[in-house]
């Protein structure tokens, strides 16, 4: 157990793009918030659409993705003994693809050729080379999965009959997801490419917007599916716990594998074009997602009380007074599963077609999102920073810094409780996603809007605050913290791992159910609009 020199310094070059990722695209996160309440106008040469284009790909894209790739880097060469040569070589490839990617995409962006919402949504279209650097991105991704496959073939090799440790499970799963979940849209952007280049005259844009889909909430799983693992693993060492169960750990992430992929279609309930047989199917597959998440819920909570019961807690929720609040590495995490149910039920609002109707286009979605995304997942990436830095860099977390996360956990929760809501119920009321501020001819309907998008700026506010404490601290912790030894806490399961069945590690399995799933929602739709193609469209420029 431990990590070497190269592997660390290979997971701190991907965590320091990464904050600096939700450093640039926090500060335009800002900006885009106080604009959508009426509170400024943006320059004509960085316009709204342009500042969203680039907060979603620094924050969506390159934050999540580089912060995945190097937390589960550093737990697969922790459990695994290091990563071998070969490996850091496929994984810095991997880096250099996405970097480079990432300056090719955002280059048009910034010469306002790009300005799609980050989305790759036709008709709307934009400069070929945001798309090729997209495309770079995924090849990265793509080397990165690999690396970490060929780590645990190689740790399977030399351990017959045993069971992979779980974080490296965790990993296989989740690097099973971003590469069959990305084949799709890969597929999309080839095929845009050669659209917004002229070497096509139009496209099919139902086909284009459903092979993006079979990604696009894929990734947002990929994202959750990283945050539970902190949550089975690490969260119960830090309290003094143990996990609940192996067995259940492992099939909650099979579960998430096998039934992920066609939930990307509830996305598309308001499309023409799909039958509403077909939408049903889809609407089981995408409410199926939400089993695992039950399991995980019952899971944590009992791990809670159990753990807080044996510290002295009495009666019913005196249990909750024993957890270690005082401590960033368990309250951000904490947050973020508290934060995960209401999150959960405005999923499945989305998901049911009647509810969808009321809410798709509005900006119930984006808090929706914020509320999952960016408080579920980004406050428990937060958390594990505070002890993952340290560890890499041979450092510790000091009581000061730990303050300093606590203050920066509570600003963080306060602005996205106060976007979210907003989002959530200025929604309701009708207010469009994806436009800038607008009083449509001081309509009374939009001009009721106003007083919740003042709540939409006073949050994106705190969150810079928070934004920049994170960054301090981080990199604090990479150079500056006291050195020392940090541990890697990975809790022991609460029954023994014998007890568990060895067919849970049979990913080639799981992935065969994966694609059987992926064929029952997919063929039928996919055949129908290649075979029953409606018209293509040109490529349109709306800015």
């Amino acid at each position: 157990m431990g990590i070497g020199p190269e592997d660390a310094k290979l997971t701190k070059s991907y965590m320091s793009v990464a904050f600096i990722a939700l450093l640039i695209g926090g500060a335009l996160g800002l900006l885009q918030g106080l604009e959508r309440a009426g509170l400024m106008q943006l320059p004509h040469w960085f316009n709204y659409y342009q500042v969203l284009t680039t907060h979603g790909v620094l924050l969506v894209l390159v934050l999540t993705a580089f912060f995945t790739i190097g937390y589960f880097y550093a737990g697969l060469s922790h459990t695994l003994g290091g990563l071998s040569s070969k490996v850091r070589k496929v994984a810095w490839i991997g880096f250099w693809l996405k970097v480079i990617g990432l300056v090719v995409a955002v280059i048009p962006i910034l010469m306002n050729k790009a300005s799609v919402l980050y989305t790759f949504y036709p008709p709307m279209a934009a400069s070929p080379y945001f798309y090729i650097g997209l495309a770079l991105i995924v090849i990265g991704v793509w080397m990165c999965a690999f690396g970490a496959f060929i780590s645990v073939a190689k740790w399977r090799k030399q351990n017959p009959g045993k069971h992979i440790p779980i974080l490296a499970f965790f990993a296989t799963g989740v690097f099973v997801l971003l590469f069959f979940g990305s084949i799709g849209v890969t597929i999309e952007v080839l095929t845009l490419i050669a659209w917004s280049f002229g070497w096509k005259a139009t496209i099919n844009v139902l086909l284009s917007r459903t092979l993006f889909w079979s990604f696009g909430h894929t990734l947002v799983n990929i994202w959750y599916l990283t945050a539970v693992s902190a949550w089975y693993v690490v969260v119960p060492k830090i309290i003094g716990g143990r996990r609940f169960s192996d067995t259940l750990t492992r099939v909650v992430v099979i579960l998430l594998v096998i039934s992920n992929i066609p939930g990307g279609f509830h996305h598309q309930i308001v499309d023409p074009g799909m039958t509403q047989t077909l939408k049903f199917l889809h609407l089981f597959m995408s409410l199926a997602i939400g089993f695992p998440s039950l399991m995980t819920a019952f899971a944590m909570f009992y791990v809670f009380e159990k753990t807080g019961r044996r510290l002295g807690g009495k009666g019913l929720f005196g249990w909750l007074k024993k957890l270690p609040w005082g401590d960033v590495r368990f309250l951000a995490p904490m947050v973020a599963m508290i934060a995960f149910i209401p999150a959960g039920a405005g999923g499945i609002a989305q998901t049911t077609n009647q509810l969808n109707q009321v809410v798709h286009n509005t900006l119930w979605v984006v808090g929706h999102f914020h509320l999952t995304v960016g408080t579920s997942v980004i406050l428990t990436f937060f958390g594990i920073s505070y002890w993952l830095i340290p560890y890499i860099s041979k450092r510790v977390l000091t009581p000061r810094m730990n303050k300093i996360g606590i203050i920066q956990t509570i600003i963080w929760t306060v602005g996205m409780l106060s976007m979210s809501v907003a989002m959530h119920w200025v929604g309701l009321l009708g207010s469009p996603r994806r436009t800038s501020y607008t009083t449509y001819g001081d309509d009374a309907t939009a001009l009721g809007w106003d007083p919740y998008l003042l709540f939409l700026a006073v949050g994106g506010t705190f969150l810079i605050i928070g934004v920049l404490i994170q960054v301090y601290a981080v990199f604090h912790m990479m150079f500056f913290a006291p050195k020392g030894e940090t541990q890697f806490p990975i809790a022991e399961p609460e029954m023994p791992e014998e007890t568990t069945p060895l067919w849970t590690d049979r990913w080639g399995l799981w992935i065969v159910a994966m694609l059987l799933v992926v064929s029952m929602g997919y063929v039928v739709p996919l055949v129908d609009l290649i075979v029953n193609a409606p018209p293509g469209s040109p490529p349109f420029i709306t800015w």
